[in-house]
Parts: C-alpha cells; sequence; structure tokens
C-alpha cells in the first residue's frame, strides 16, 4: 500500500523561514514522505536554501515558476506533482512537531477517516512562542465550518486516493477554507486529533495580519465560491463575524 505523504509548500521570498520549516520536515518520525516546494518567483535565497536541501535528500523537491502567480497557483503546481496517497500542507514560515506525520496517519487508519487536521500552536516572526493554542469543535460539521475555518491549513492532511486531487481556486484568498468546504460536504464531519501538532507563524507583514483583508476575503467565500447574491453574502458575514468573535474565542486556548 503506497502511504507516502506529499507535503505541499509553496515559497516566495522566504529565506529566513524555510530552513527550519524543511528541518521540521526532515526530523518527522514517520519518513515516508516528499516534500515539494513550488518557488513563485522568489528574488531573495529562498531557492539556494532548499538546493542545499535537496542535493542531500531526494524526498525534497524543488520547482520554479518563471514569474509569481500567487500562493494558490503555486500550491496547485505542487499538486500536479504529488505522487503520494496522502496531501498535507506545509507554508514556507510554519513548523510540525516531529510526530505530527506518524499520529495522523495512525488516527485517519484506526479511525478509517480520510481527512484530518489538529490543533496548532501560535509563534512570532522570530520564532517565539506566542502562548497561544487554536483548538477547533469535536467532531466538525459541515454547518460549524460553513460560519468559520476551524482547520489550520498547516494541520490537515487528506486521502487523495478517496477524494481526488483538490484543486485550489487560483484567483481568490481564502482557498484552504474552500477545499475544506468541499471535503466536508461530502463527509459531513471531520475529527480532529485533540492536541496541537505544529506552529502557526504570525507575521507581521502577512495577509492574515489584516483584519479587513481578512474580511474581505471571507465575504468572497460566499459571495464567489457559494455563488449567494450581495445582500445574502452580507448577512452570512453577520454570523460569520459573531463566529469568529464570540464563538471562536473559546477554541483559542491562553497558555
Amino acid at each position: 500500500m503506497n502511504d507516502l505523504v506529499s507535503i505541499l509548500t509553496p515559497t516566495y521570498n522566504t529565506e529566513k523561514f524555510i530552513r527550519a520549516t524543511i528541518e521540521s520536515v526532515k526530523n518527522q518520525t514517520y519518513q515516508n514522505w516528499e516534500m515539494i516546494l513550488v518557488d513563485d518567483g522568489s528574488t531573495d535565497k529562498t531557492t539556494f536554501v532548499i538546493e542545499e536541501f535537496s542535493k542531500n535528500d531526494t524526498r525534497i523537491k524543488l520547482f520554479k515558476l518563471p514569474e509569481n502567480r500567487g500562493n494558490g497557483f503555486a500550491r496547485n503546481a505542487a499538486l500536479e506533482k504529488a505522487g503520494g496517497k496522502y496531501i498535507a500542507y506545509l507554508d514556507a514560515d510554519d513548523l510540525w512537531f516531529p510526530e505530527k506525520l506518524e499520529k495522523q496517519i495512525q488516527f485517519l487508519k484506526t479511525n478509517n477517516l480520510h481527512f484530518t487536521f489538529s490543533f496548532y500552536d501560535s509563534i512570532d516572526d522570530e520564532g517565539n512562542d506566542l502562548n497561544r493554542r487554536v483548538e477547533s469543535p469535536d467532531p466538525l460539521t459541515y454547518k460549524q465550518l460553513f460560519y468559520c475555518n476551524y482547520v489550520g491549513n498547516l494541520t490537515a492532511i487528506y486521502d487523495a486516493d478517496y477524494f481526488g486531487k483538490i484543486i485550489m481556486e487560483t484567483s481568490q484568498k481564502r482557498q484552504d477554507w474552500r477545499i475544506w468546504l468541499t471535503i466536508l460536504k461530502q463527509i459531513k464531519t471531520a475529527r480532529p486529533i485533540p492536541e496541537s501538532l505544529a506552529f502557526y507563524r504570525i507575521r507581521k507583514d502577512s495577509v492574515s495580519s489584516s483584519k479587513f483583508k481578512l474580511i474581505k476575503h471571507n465575504f468572497g467565500v460566499y459571495r464567489e465560491f457559494h455563488r449567494y447574491s450581495f445582500l445574502f453574502s452580507v448577512l452570512l458575514m453577520i454570523r460569520f463575524l459573531y463566529t469568529q468573535l464570540i464563538i471562536k474565542q473559546r477554541y483559542i486556548q491562553r497558555m
């Protein structure tokens, strides 16, 4: 049975972080993986750092795009190259705990599941622990996910033999949320591993740091992905904001 995990990592000017990210994959206790890094036109030394690793480990594979196309395009390019039964996501500035893949693969097999995710902790630009853990409902229903993205992209893993390769919409933000909605629309509920298995880096210059942009992109999920009317999408955003600001806060633990 092919239990290879294909790890999809888009990169763009992340030379400050990519070394630690790759090391967190190399340190996995589960070693049957391939890490597919697609560089989205970096102008710094990101690709040089990756090539240092790929020369000594054939599981680390670098592909370069001729121009900057965006994270969604880079992830899809990585997905096209993926040969694993399982698809996992890891952005170029995030980190995994060493046992992350081992625990997830075992969890999937033991419970006969095809998709899972985990809780995650937060760190800052310098790697300092922010003492903030993001959890989720267990089980997570489609309705709960519809009003709030509880699935951390860096923690999710799905069975491509079961779902097929799920393409991201390259022209929009919040592509990951759209994937989880597609998955849960099919399986109805999902179970997280109820522990933290990753570090999410909160960067000052990241898109997610802009609350206004985040609201705009979330609105786009209702308006463009679900194709609801403008007025109905506004009403859904009111429910979304209530869930995000009130209900989800119950799942954010201060350590």
